[in-house]
């Protein structure tokens, strides 16, 4: 198990980059805790595999150091780092039984045979082979090799780091829950230092201890799943984390009210000298439809998911999302929405203001 420290990183695939924009990681400075397990999150580009890529040892940053345990391993090949990493698409020995695939990293280290026959046991269960250890990987699905690829990651105790990369992405749908809850239990039983890169929040959110979240080739925000809930720090984070995302209003903001168009809404706190795009979110599950109380809003239509009701609707011009409880009232009186103080963000150029005492 390691401390992962990243100092002064930044990464760009262009031999001479010239500015920020050409850079695929920009400068990140973070330490990331021995034991813990953490998530990268984001969207197809922002830069999570490129980072995953540099903690492993498969890419060599252009800027900065990497360091294990403060020992620096920035050019350390990935032998020596003694992590395990579990790829997007299985990467498995056809040729051999699931049972000898999943012994390989310990065979290759020279453990005796009863601990091996042990630990293959036991990852087996874990991942739902146990009667298929005889069987080639030749012939197999592609769920089932790909479980055999995180079973041989998962075999040894030993390791600094896990490192998966999108490793349930050719699972079927009915299986990622259980293996999320097989790698968190292994989490839990071990304590592994654990990144696990994908761009499913879902599986960010119930697999990690911390998410980072990646945007643009930056880390927006290191929080717990509450804190990116509630108090998101880049309006990214607000999109991106939730189902519908934050909403997001363009506003003016004089100390604690939010201007929108002729409507004042009172916020918690008070605010002044904001430059630049100024902005409100505020989560669809902190906004309640009325007939009386509120601001006017024009309703589109409703969604009725089974687990709430989704309102779309249109407010001074802007789209915007109402939930509802599944037994919640909604009427086509129901013309005016509030919004709950305690979780109405500001933000300037993106960015979450934290404000005063108002």
């Amino acid at each position: 198990m390691a401390k992962i420290t990243l100092d002064n990183l930044a990464h760009s695939y262009f031999p001479n980059p010239k500015s920020e924009d050409d850079y695929a990681l920009k400068e990140l400075n973070h330490d990331w805790q021995d034991g813990a397990a953490y998530a990268l999150l984001g969207a197809s580009g922002c830069g999570k595999s490129t980072l995953l890529n540099i903690i492993s040892g498969l890419l060599r940053p252009s800027q900065g150091r990497i360091l294990f345990n403060d020992r620096d391993v920035t050019d350390a090949p990935t032998a020596e780092r003694n992590i395990a990493q579990v790829f997007q698409f299985p990467v498995v020995y056809d040729t051999m039984t699931v049972r000898d695939n999943l012994a390989f990293p310990l065979r290759n280290r020279g453990r005796d045979e009863a601990y091996v026959a042990e630990r293959v046991q036991e990852i087996s269960r874990m991942i739902g082979m146990d009667h298929m250890l005889d069987r080639k990987a030749r012939g197999l699905t592609a769920d089932a090799k790909q479980k055999i690829s995180l079973g041989r990651g998962m075999v040894r105790k030993d390791v600094n780091a896990l490192l998966f990369d999108e490793p349930l992405t050719v699972i079927d749908p009915h299986m990622k829950w259980e293996l999320r809850t097989q790698l968190k239990k292994l989490h839990n039983d071990f304590g592994h230092t654990m990144i696990y890169v994908t761009h499913d929040q879902t599986e960010a959110l119930t697999f990690a201890d911390k998410v980072v979240v990646m945007y643009d080739g930056r880390v927006v925000q290191i929080g717990t799943p509450e804190e990116l809930f509630e108090t998101p720090e880049h309006t990214f984070v607000g999109y991106f984390i939730g189902s519908p995302g934050m909403n997001v209003i363009p506003a003016r903001i004089d100390g604690n009210k939010a201007l929108i168009a002729d409507a004042e809404i009172t916020l918690k706190r008070g605010y002044a000298g904001l430059e630049g795009k100024v902005e409100i979110g505020v989560r669809p599950e902190f906004a309640r439809l009325s007939q009386s109380e509120g601001l006017p809003v024009k309703v589109r239509r409703v969604e009725d998911v089974g687990r709430h009701k989704i309102i779309r609707a249109e407010f001074f011009g802007h789209d915007i999302n109402i939930i509802a409880g599944e037994d919640d009232h909604v009427s086509a009186d129901m013309n005016r929405v509030t919004f709950d103080a305690e979780y109405v963000n500001v933000y300037a150029n993106d960015w979450r203001v934290a404000g005063e005492a108002a």
